[in-house]
């Protein structure tokens, strides 16, 4: 088995890993789950933080 060979084997293996991953990634199966995560940063964040009494100046103008 030459080293060439063995290559080209690995190029085959990684060609199909990707792939996989390339068809997970846009099965329908995922859609909730990508959504969900996609949506965490705009989640209130006021719930998960105690209240320390202080508010930021980028709070305050918004009152403002």
């Amino acid at each position: 088995m030459d080293i060439n060979v063995f290559r080209g084997i690995m190029s085959g293996v990684l060609m199909f890993a990707f792939l996989g991953i390339v068809f997970w990634a846009y099965s329908k199966g995922q859609k909730k789950t990508f959504d969900e995560a996609a949506n965490l940063p705009f989640e209130d964040e006021h719930e998960d933080r105690p209240n320390l009494g202080t508010s930021s100046s980028l709070e305050n103008k918004k009152h403002d």
